[in-house]
């Protein structure tokens, strides 16, 4: 994250591959009775987005599993880097999903940690 730019170019793009976090998540429920239900989705998100002396992520439309319908992740941002000890970090991530079967979902989740094996 070095060679980030700051000052007029921020919130742009590095030009070139950074990293990327990998997800999967599950929506909070909707609907009630036999109709109670949540979706299953996964993805990795955008290269690195400057903010301040933090980044975020894109993550761009995904579906979700298919349940007798499904629901679009709309185009969202991350939160900025959360350090979780030994130079990685992880984004936490809460939106909504499109409406379908006249309902929406919640999600809250956190991508995986950048770079894994390293």
């Amino acid at each position: 994250m070095s060679k980030l730019r700051k000052g007029r170019n921020a919130g742009r793009v590095r030009r070139g591959q950074t990293h990327v976090h990998e997800f999967v998540a599950s929506t909070k429920l909707a609907e009630e009775g036999n109709d109670r239900h949540n979706h299953r989705f996964a993805g990795v998100t955008g290269q690195v987005i400057p903010v301040g002396d933090s980044h975020v992520h894109e993550i761009k439309l995904t579906n979700t599993d298919f349940f007798n319908h499904l629901h679009k992740v709309r185009k969202i941002r991350t939160g900025p880097a959360i350090p979780v000890g030994n130079g990685k970090h992880v984004h936490f991530v809460q939106g909504m999903t499109t409406f379908n079967d006249g309902h929406v979902h919640q999600f809250k989740f956190a991508t995986l940690i950048d770079k894994p094996l390293v």
